[in-house]
């Protein structure tokens, strides 16, 4: 049966060639002073950087530029963050580049105004904010986080060894993105594949939960097979713009909260990539890749049925003959060779992990009761070994 729910989505999108033509038209909803948030530097050699300067001069913003934020944001950079933008006042913080652009300034939003230490109230606490929120913009130059289009904001401690995402409310969300396909171009592949494996993993952590026939499971399949369809197509030309369209629209679908209404969802694989992550400060998407295989055949068991659909539905393997395990256990080896084909990491060794770390990493793991099956933490450290 469809559970109750309430569904909102406050974000408004531009999508395509000429869509950040349509900054000139959210620079006037917001005051002067705009905090320009960016990563290493990548969009002043492809020109994103100069394009949006130019537009925001147009507009006649005060700009000040909080440059280095980093694949996995840190604790440290918050604040650093966040005394930059308070001290310019900010009115808007504009966030050109990936999910971890957009992470982070959402985690800013919600710290400027707060007298409290924002690691320990948002992400130690789960608190939510009780103080003006900051409002974000967002231009998106890689595909995978669906960070553009919901409230999520994942910060990493390297002091406590922790990698924590909190999913604020609608008053957080970005007030509007921007996603051109073509700024996602120039990433190298590695982190293509990486983004495109985060969004089918967004996809898989809603679909595995549940046994219902629900409209949600329909919609994640359909988002399942675009992704690997365009996926094959992207890595052998990554220039090819309709694949590159279709894999950056499917990521914002993929975890703008739709596809999760009515049902429980999962989340297990990206609490045990994420506390890998603060080990190892892998790539987010490939620690994801690392840890999903033994995952998903340890709790194959407990949700066959949903992995039996999958393997038909998804993967095509057919049933005569096979008993409900086999046509699981088919699926689920369907999905190996799709992650191999495209070159995502099947190992965390291959990522930094090393046996001395899995005890770390499991006491760092959060267990979460929405999927199959809720772990204990043997099982925790057996799944971390075999992603070894």
């Amino acid at each position: 049966m469809l559970g109750n729910f309430s569904y909102k989505n406050a974000t408004k999108l531009y999508f395509g060639e000429d869509s950040l033509d349509y900054l000139n038209e959210e620079l006037p909803k917001y005051g002067k002073n705009v905090v320009l948030i960016y990563g290493g530097g990548s969009i002043k050699k492809n020109g994103i950087y100069d394009s949006v300067i130019a537009i925001l001069k147009a507009n006649g913003k005060n700009i000040v530029e909080d440059g280095g934020v980093m694949p996995n944001p840190t604790a440290d950079k918050l604040r650093e963050g966040v005394k930059i933008a308070k001290a310019h006042n900010a009115d808007l913080l504009l966030a050109v580049g990936g999910g971890s652009c957009c992470d982070y300034a959402k985690a800013v939003s919600v710290s400027v105004h707060c007298d409290e230490d924002p690691w320990d109230k948002y992400f130690a606490c789960f608190e939510e904010p009780d103080c003006e929120i900051v409002p974000v913009g967002c231009i998106l130059t890689m595909a995978g986080t669906g960070s553009e289009m919901n409230g999520g904001s994942v910060i990493t401690n390297h002091d406590t060894r922790q990698k924590i995402g909190h999913v604020f409310g609608d008053e957080v969300m970005p007030k509007f993105s921007i996603l051109n396909p073509r700024f996602t171009m120039s990433l190298p592949k590695r982190q293509m594949v990486a983004g495109i494996y985060d969004i089918f993993n967004h996809i898989c952590e809603q679909y595995f939960s549940g046994e219902d026939d629900n409209v949600s499971d329909y919609l994640a399949e359909a988002l399942m097979k675009s992704v690997i369809r365009n996926s094959l197509i992207a890595i052998e030309n990554p220039e090819d713009y309709e694949a590159r369209s279709n894999i950056m629209w499917a990521a914002t679908w993929a975890l703008n909260t739709l596809i999760s209404r009515g049902k429980t969802t999962d989340w297990m694989v990206h609490m045990l990539g994420q506390a890998a992550g603060a080990y190892t400060d892998a790539t987010h998407g490939m620690t994801l890749s690392a840890v999903s295989l033994p995952y998903y055949k340890h709790i194959m068991p407990y949700g066959l049925q949903k992995f039996k659909r999958f393997a038909t539905e998804i993967w095509g393997v057919g049933a005569e003959g096979k008993t409900d395990e086999e046509i699981a256990s088919a699926g689920l080896l369907e999905m190996e060779q799709w992650m191999r084909k495209i070159g995502v990491a099947m190992h965390l060794s291959e990522l930094g992990a090393t046996e001395d770390m899995i005890e770390g990493i499991a006491d760092a793991t959060f267990i979460l009761d929405g999927g199959y099956k809720v772990l204990d933490r043997a099982e925790v450290v057996q799944i971390l070994k075999e992603s070894l």
